[in-house]
C-alpha cells in the first residue's frame, strides 16, 4: 500500500515525451486508464456476486462429538531406546461431562478438568467480543462438547506398553475439593497408577495469563521406571482469520531462539512437521490472543506440529516431548511446565521471557521482518498513549515525531519537486521547440537539469527509505492489541475496525446497510482529499491523459482504504496533512507557484 501511494510522486519525475510521440502515448494511457477502471469495476463485481458468504457450522452436543483416534505414530514402540518424534494423542478423547476445578483470577475466569487434568475452559474476562460493555468476553479455550473444541493436555509417555500411566481419560483428584484455583491458592491433583507409581500436579496461576504446572512422580514400587514428559494444544476444525498476508495465524512454536510458523493450510499439506531444541515453546495463535506451552529451558525438547481429519473434522495439533527421566524405586522426580492462555501484549510477553526465562514469547505477536523498526514503535506508541491518554492522541503524536526524524529527507522529496514544477514551462518549450527530434529534446533537458542543478531522480531515494518505516508502523497499528477496541473522539469508537460512518447513507441519516463494496466513511474520505490536494501540488504530467490516470489514484485509495481499521486511515491523513504542509513551506521559500 505504501509503496503504491508513492508512485506517482516518482512516476511525475520521468522527463516528458516529445509531442511526436504523444499520439502513441495517448493510446497506451487510454489502456492504462481502461485498465484501472476494469480493475475497479472486478473489485465491484467481486464483492457484489463472487465474494463467498460464511456457512454457519451447526451446533455439536456431547452426542454428535466422535472421539478422535491417536494420531499416526503416537504409541511409542516397545524396546526402543530413542523416543518417539510423534504426535501424543495416545487414549480415545472423553465425552462425558468432567468434574471440575474453578479457576478464578484477575483476568482469567473458567475450570479445569479432573478429566484429564485439561486446561478446557479458559475465558478471557479483560477482552470483549464487540466495544459493548455488555457483549460476551472471549472464550478461549474450549472442551470437546464444545462447538469448537480448543484444549490444553499435559502427562507422561513411555516405550513400556505395560506401564500404566495417567492420559486423557484418567480421573484426578483434587486434594482440597471444591477450592477454586486462584491467583494465591493453587490446585493440588494426584493420582496413583497402583504399580508403584504416584503422580502429583501442583497447578498455580498469576494474575495475567500463566499456569505453572510441577509434575511430580513419586516411585514407591521395587523397579525403576523410564517416562518422557509431554505437553499437547488440540484445536478441532479451522477457525476463522483475517486472512491478510501480514499476518500470521495458526501454529508457531520457538526453537533455539528461532521462530518457527506454520499456516494451516501448510499444515494441512505436510501433516507433520518435527523441531528439536534445548527449551522454547509452541502454541497456535490467533491475531490477538495466544495458547503456548513450554517445559523449563534446560529440557531439550521434540517438537511436532501436527495435522489429521476424524471424521470429517479438522484436528490441528502442537506438541513437546521432553527427554526421558528414569526413577528409582524411593525417589521422585518434578518437571516444571508453563501453559499460557491469554492475550497478546508485548509487555506482559516480554516479562515473562524475563522472570520465567522461557525463550522469545513476544515473537508470537507477528511484528514482521521490520522488528528492529516495529518493536521500538510500539514502545514509543504505548508510552504516548499512556502519556496522552488516548490511543488515537498517540498516533497524531508519533506521527509528527516521525515527520520531524524525516524531515530533512523530506524537504530534499519536496525541494526536487519543487524545482522540477519550477521548471516545468521551460521544459514545455523545449518539448514543443524539438517535437521531432527526440535525441536533441533528450539532450537539451539534460542540460537544463544541469543548469538549473535539478535531479528528476533526486526525489525517489527520501521515498525509498521511509518505505521501511511506513511499513513498520503499519504492522504496530494492525497487530497490536492494545489497538483494539480503543477509542478516538467523535464517531470513532474502536481505532482498529473501519470508520462506521458512511456518505452512501448520508452518514447515518438514511437508515439502511449497504453492502460491504458501498462503505466510504468520512476519514477514508479526508485521507483521499489529501491525497488529492498532495497531486495538486506536485508536477503535473504533460500529457493530459497521464495526469487523469494519476488523478484516479487518490479515489482507487479512498475506496481500498475504506474498510481498513480507522486508526491505520487516521495516520495516513494526518501524515498527508502534516506532508502538505512542510511542502506548501518549501514551494513558498523556492518561489513556486501553488
Amino acid at each position: 500500500m505504501l509503496t503504491i501511494v508513492r508512485l506517482t510522486d516518482i512516476a511525475i519525475l520521468i522527463p516528458h515525451q516529445p509531442q511526436r510521440f504523444r499520439r502513441t502515448q495517448m493510446g497506451d494511457n487510454k489502456n492504462i486508464l481502461l485498465a484501472a477502471s476494469l480493475s475497479l469495476l472486478i473489485l465491484l463485481g467481486w464483492e457484489m456476486f463472487f465474494a463467498p458468504t460464511p456457512v454457519p457450522r451447526p451446533a455439536v452436543t456431547a452426542e454428535a462429538v466422535t472421539p478422535p483416534p491417536a494420531m499416526p505414530g503416537t504409541t511409542p514402540e516397545v524396546g526402543v531406546g530413542a523416543p518417539p518424534t510423534n504426535a501424543l494423542v495416545a487414549t480415545p478423547e472423553p465425552v462425558i461431562e468432567s468434574p471440575r476445578v474453578s479457576i478464578e483470577t484477575p483476568h482469567i475466569k473458567g475450570s479445569l478438568s479432573l478429566i484429564g487434568s485439561r486446561f478446557d475452559d479458559v475465558t478471557l474476562t479483560k477482552y470483549r467480543e464487540t466495544i459493548d460493555p455488555t457483549s460476551p468476553p472471549i472464550d478461549l479455550l474450549s472442551p470437546m462438547t464444545a462447538t469448537k473444541p480448543y484444549f490444553v493436555e499435559m502427562g507422561w509417555l513411555s516405550a513400556d506398553t505395560n506401564l500404566r500411566l495417567p492420559n486423557a481419560t484418567t480421573l484426578w483428584t483434587a486434594q482440597e475439593s471444591g477450592k477454586a484455583l486462584t491467583e494465591s491458592t493453587p490446585t493440588v491433583l494426584t493420582w496413583d497408577n497402583g504399580a508403584g507409581l504416584r503422580f502429583t500436579k501442583t497447578i498455580s496461576a498469576d494474575k495475567d495469563y500463566m499456569f505453572i504446572v510441577e509434575q511430580t512422580v513419586e516411585n514407591i514400587g521395587a523397579q525403576a521406571a523410564t517416562i518422557y514428559p509431554y505437553g499437547l494444544i488440540a484445536r478441532l476444525d479451522t477457525p476463522k482469520t483475517e486472512g491478510f498476508f501480514i499476518l500470521h495465524e495458526g501454529p508457531l512454536g520457538v526453537f533455539n531462539s528461532t521462530l518457527k510458523e506454520m499456516k494451516y493450510d501448510d499444515l494441512k499439506k505436510e501433516q507433520r512437521v518435527i523441531e528439536q531444541s534445548t527449551g522454547g515453546w509452541i502454541g497456535i495463535t490467533d491475531k490477538y490472543w495466544l495458547t503456548a506451552l513450554a517445559f523449563d529451558q534446560t529440557l531439550k525438547i521434540d517438537a511436532t506440529f501436527n495435522y489429521a481429519t476424524v471424521n470429517g473434522r479438522e484436528r490441528y495439533q502442537t506438541d513437546l516431548r521432553g527427554e526421558p527421566i528414569t526413577i528409582a524405586p524411593n525417589e521422585r522426580k518434578t518437571i516444571k511446565s508453563y501453559v499460557f492462555a491469554g492475550a497478546k501484549e508485548v509487555g506482559l510477553l516480554d516479562g515473562y521471557t524475563e522472570s520465567l526465562g522461557i525463550a522469545r514469547m513476544d515473537l508470537a505477536i507477528d511484528f514482521g521482518w521490520f522488528y528492529f523498526l516495529t518493536y521500538p514503535f510500539f514502545y514509543i506508541l504505548n508510552w504516548m498513549k499512556d502519556f496522552l491518554g488516548n490511543f488515537g492522541l498517540a498516533i497524531l503524536g508519533f506521527t509528527v515525531l516521525l515527520r520531524g526524524l524525516m524531515f530533512p529527507l523530506a524537504n530534499k522529496q519536496f525541494a526536487a519537486m519543487s524545482k522540477l514544477k519550477k521548471l516545468q514551462p521551460e521544459m514545455q518549450k523545449l518539448q514543443e521547440r524539438f517535437a521531432n527530434d527526440r535525441t536533441r529534446l533528450n539532450q537539451e533537458m539534460m542540460e537544463l537539469y544541469k543548469r538549473e542543478k535539478a535531479n528528476p531522480l533526486s526525489g525517489c531515494l527520501p521515498i525509498v527509505i521511509q518505505i521501511p518505516v511506513f511499513f513498520a508502523l503499519y504492522k504496530v497499528l494492525f497487530v497490536s492489541i492494545e489497538m483494539r477496541h480503543a477509542p478516538f473522539y467523535g464517531w470513532i469508537h474502536d481505532l482498529s475496525a473501519m470508520d462506521p460512518t458512511n456518505i452512501f447513507t448520508l452518514f447515518g441519516l438514511i437508515p439502511f446497510t449497504m453492502p460491504s463494496f458501498l462503505h466510504i466513511g468520512i476519514w477514508p474520505l479526508i485521507m483521499g482529499v489529501t491525497m488529492w490536494l498532495q497531486q495538486k501540488m506536485n508536477p503535473q504530467p504533460a500529457d493530459p491523459i497521464q495526469a487523469k490516470v494519476f488523478m484516479i489514484f487518490p479515489f482507487v485509495f479512498t475506496y481500498m482504504l475504506a474498510t481498513f481499521p480507522a486508526g491505520l486511515v487516521i495516520y495516513w491523513a494526518w501524515s498527508n496533512i502534516l506532508g502538505i504542509l512542510q511542502q506548501w513551506v518549501i514551494m513558498r521559500r523556492m518561489g513556486v507557484k501553488i
